[in-house]
C-alpha cells in the first residue's frame, strides 16, 4: 500500500547463496531511486538473522519509487517498488467513513481501504471532474481566441496566468471563467494568444449525497470483488450489478453508481 509522504518505510531485503541458504555479506548496498531520478543510498544494517538486512528511509517526494539492494560475497541482488501518496490525496470519503460503511470494526485493514478509498475518487471523477477541491497546471497554445477552455470542471478559481512566449502577462482582474464550463475569458472582450500556463483551482466546495452515495457503492464493489466472497454486502443483497464494461474503467462501477451520478455527469467529449 502507498506509503503517506514523510513516513518513514523500512526497507528490508535477504542475502541469500546460489544453493538459497540466508548469509552474512562482505557488503550491502541499497539504493531507492526517486521519482525524478535522483539516487539516495540509506545506511543498512544487518537484524538478529544472519543474511537478512534492513534499512530506514524517510520520504520526501510523493510518487514510484525503486529499491535495489546488491550484496557481495556471495553475489546477490533484489529489486522492488513502494508509491508514496500525495500530501493530501483527494479522498472523498474520510478513513472513518469508509470503515464504518464496509463494517470493519478493526483498524487492521486500513491500508487496504484508504488504498481503495482513493481508487473510489479516481472513479467517481471521470464520470463528474474533480470533487475534492485542489489546484491544476495547463498549458495552452492559442491563438486570437475569445475564450481558452480549462480541462477540470467544475472550476472553482484561477489563480495565475503566465505567458511562456515572452508576451505580456494577462492579470488576474481583467479574466472571468465559467465554473461549469471551464471557458476562462477576457472581461474587455479581447481575445487571447499564445501560449498559457494556466494554475487554477477545481472541485466542489460542498459534496452532495448523490456523489458521496456514490462513492460508498463504488467502495463497497471494490472492496468485495477483490477480497473474493468474504463478508456479505453492507445492506444484506444490494444489487451491485454491472452490464455492461465502461471504456477506461472496465467492470468497476455498478449501475447504482452511475444512477446516482447522472445528475453531475460531464458532458461526453466534442459536444
Amino acid at each position: 500500500m502507498p506509503y503517506d509522504l514523510g513516513a518513514t518505510v523500512r526497507l528490508t531485503g535477504e542475502c541469500r547463496d546460489p544453493g538459497g541458504t540466508l548469509t552474512t555479506a562482505a557488503t550491502a548496498v541499497v539504493t531507492v531511486t526517486l521519482p525524478d531520478g535522483t539516487a539516495i543510498a540509506p545506511a543498512v544494517t544487518e537484524t538478529d538473522t544472519p543474511g537478512r538486512y534492513q534499512a530506514d528511509y524517510v520520504t520526501t517526494t510523493p510518487g514510484h519509487h525503486t529499491v535495489r539492494w546488491v550484496w557481495t560475497g556471495p553475489a546477490a541482488a533484489y529489486t522492488d517498488v513502494f508509491d508514496v501518496q500525495e500530501e493530501a490525496p483527494p479522498a472523498i470519503l474520510s478513513l472513518a467513513d469508509a470503515r464504518e460503511h464496509l463494517n470493519q470494526k478493526s483498524t487492521k485493514d486500513d491500508g487496504e481501504i484508504r488504498f481503495w478509498n482513493n481508487a473510489t475518487t479516481l472513479a467517481v471523477e471521470y464520470y463528474v471532474g474533480p470533487v475534492t477541491p485542489r489546484s491544476f497546471t495547463e498549458q495552452h497554445r492559442v491563438r486570437n481566441a475569445q475564450a481558452v477552455v480549462l480541462r477540470r470542471t467544475p472550476v472553482i478559481a484561477v489563480t495565475a496566468v503566465e505567458s511562456l512566449t515572452g508576451a505580456a502577462a494577462y492579470a488576474l482582474d481583467g479574466l472571468d471563467v465559467d465554473d461549469n464550463t471551464g471557458e476562462l475569458f477576457r472581461l474587455d472582450g479581447g481575445l487571447l494568444s499564445g501560449r498559457l500556463r494556466i494554475t487554477y483551482r477545481a472541485g466542489r466546495t460542498a459534496v452532495r449525497e448523490n456523489i458521496t452515495g456514490a462513492a460508498r457503492i463504488i467502495l463497497e464493489h471494490l472492496w468485495l470483488t477483490q477480497r473474493g466472497n468474504r463478508g456479505g454486502l453492507a445492506g444484506g443483497g444490494q444489487d451491485y450489478s454491472v452490464t455492461e464494461p465502461i471504456p477506461g474503467l472496465g467492470y468497476a462501477v455498478p449501475n447504482r453508481a452511475l444512477q446516482l451520478l447522472e445528475p453531475d455527469r460531464l458532458p461526453p467529449e466534442g459536444s
